[in-house]
């Protein structure tokens, strides 16, 4: 029977969660997959509210029952630290320096830390090369509180870098001793690794697509939530012309886009000059682009010519046979959302170059406590077993083997009693992960309006009001002299459009314009009506 993963990718702003199986000669097949936004930042508030809901979201749409899970955390919560540690005095000095190098290299005490290490191999002095990842034990529990939360039971807790880095290692054609570098450009961060060989140099760039819109809205004096609409509608990457497109704001946008991806190229061009010089690497010769910023347009050949590189976007499938289930189509899109999942695949599958795991001790401890029971009832019958065996070969000790028995035989009930109790706290917490999901149900039910009502404001341009509301209904009002229609489309048009895009509220198949007319004297204001479904 094939073996079946279940993995988790963590982000700023989107989460994605996958099943992969393994099939014969260790084969993965991706047989289902889905992703959501997250409704708030993590570090806003309790991860359980956040992320919970998100996770149980995805398990409606897609079908899946909660099980054993891999995930990744995202690259600004992890510290990863590269070191020569010599292998002199032995394997406890060896922990021992390993230890010092997290101290004197982690901005927090380590009592505080979860930390993972792995040699990647020896430096050209003969010490070993070591990779060092640590992150905060709170915040890594919070997380895993909030799977727990949903039905998870997690097993793995990986870095995205990392888990990125065993995705393309697996999925990429390239010599393995070339140097190249991949990006993963989110909305908080952008994740850079540079692999090359046994070597990998790993940096967390606080330069993403949330500067994109922050910079949007001051430009245009709009909120956040306006400016991120802006930015889906008309953002690509300037090519660095004075003027280059008839839109005035999609000219004004693709400028923007090109100053904050300038600032990006300098801090991945100083983070290549380090590798070289510390690490003694090479110049990198391709460069791959993964994450949801990654597909703004043109950006492939923003940093082909400012790097001077060849640049592909990941596509972390190639290794991977995907299930007939699989809609092939919004696959296209969300392939370059999966890297990390694929990654923490196949770690679980055994076949990845990097294995580190986070997991937190509470879980690790309460793991190794359960896993103690079975070990502690079946020693006292085995010891039973054993009495009872001397108990016919030695006549004269008769007496004392009966008391002997006795007394074991009394431990032994002690722990099957003990393990009674465990059993029926199971079932207990089992009741009460039931009852909590309900809950959980009504949580999520209840922000479904207020996600309708964002998706339709958003939806509209400045200019723009909603005359009147019917669920799967409105009508729409603009000022004729303000709000004018572009690229050949009415603005009864771009609003059809901005619905269709919210997807993840509003079923895009349904959406459709109707008595599209004008009001008042001189025709000042335009009115239509759109019909759609809501998911």
């Amino acid at each position: 029977m094939a073996k079946r993963f279940q993995t988790l990718n963590i982000g700023a702003a989107t989460i994605a969660l996958a099943e992969y199986e393994l099939g014969a000669r260790n084969q993965l097949q991706l047989v289902n997959y889905g992703t959501a936004q997250l409704g708030a930042s993590l570090d806003s508030g309790d991860p359980s509210t956040i992320l919970t809901p998100a996770l149980m979201e995805i398990m409606r749409e897609k079908g899946i029952k909660p099980g054993k899970l891999a995930m990744s955390v995202s690259g600004q919560m992890v510290f990863p630290k590269f070191a020569a540690v010599p292998m002199a005095g032995g394997e406890e000095k060896f922990e021992q320096m390993i230890r010092y190098e997290i101290e004197q290299n982690i901005p927090f005490p380590i009592d505080e830390m979860v930390c993972d290490r792995q040699v990647l191999g020896d430096t050209e002095n003969g010490d070993k090369a070591v990779m060092i990842v640590a992150a905060k034990v709170d915040q890594v529990e919070a997380l895993t509180d909030a799977v727990v939360s949903a039905g998870f039971t997690p097993e793995l807790v990986g870095a995205s870098p990392i888990s990125l880095t065993n995705a393309l290692r697996a999925s990429s054609a390239d010599d393995p001793d070339s140097c190249v570098v991949l990006l993963d450009v989110g909305s908080k961060t952008t994740s850079l690794v540079i692999v090359e060989g046994d070597k990998l140099y790993n940096r967390s760039i606080p330069v993403a697509g949330n500067a994109i819109t922050k910079d949007i809205a001051q430009a245009f004096g709009c909120t956040m939530d306006e400016a991120e609409a802006l930015k889906l509608e008309k953002a690509y990457v300037s090519r660095g012309g004075v003027t280059e497109d008839e839109d005035e704001v999609a000219d004004r946008i693709s400028k923007i886009c090109r100053t904050v991806m300038t600032r990006l190229n300098a801090e991945i061009s100083r983070s290549i000059n380090f590798y070289r010089s510390q690490q003694n690497g090479s110049a990198p010769v391709k460069l791959y682009l993964a994450g949801g910023t990654s597909l703004l347009p043109q950006l492939d050949q923003f940093f082909a010519e400012s790097l001077q590189i060849d640049v592909e976007y990941f596509n972390p499938l190639t290794a991977i046979s995907v299930g007939s289930n699989v809609d092939g189509e919004a696959l296209e899109y969300d392939a370059l959302m999966l890297g990390a999942t694929a990654g923490l695949a196949f770690q679980l599958a055994g076949v990845a170059r990097y294995a580190i795991n986070l997991l937190p001790p509470s879980i690790v401890n309460a793991r190794a406590e359960k896993a103690k029971i079975p070990f502690v009832v079946g020693g006292a019958v085995a010891l039973v077993a054993a009495m009872v065996l001397m108990l016919f070969g030695v006549n004269h000790q008769i007496e004392v083997i009966k008391a002997q028995l006795e007394a074991v035989s009394q431990r032994a009930n002690t722990f099957r009693s003990f393990d009674k109790r465990v059993k029926q706290a199971e079932e207990a917490l089992a009741a009460i992960t039931a009852e909590a999901e309900g809950l959980q149900n009504l949580i999520s039910a209840r922000s479904q309006m207020a996600r309708r009502m964002n998706a339709i404001r958003l939806s509209l341009v400045p200019g723009m009001w909603v005359e009147q509301y019917e669920p799967g209904r409105i009508t729409v009002r603009s000022w004729s002299d303000k709000v004018k229609g572009t690229a050949g489309k009415t603005i009864g048009e771009q609003v059809v459009d901005m619905l269709k895009s919210k997807n993840t509220v509003i079923d895009p198949q349904s959406v459709k314009i109707s008595n599209m007319s004008t009001v008042g004297a001189g025709a000042q204001v335009n009115q239509f009506t759109v019909e759609f479904k809501c998911k």
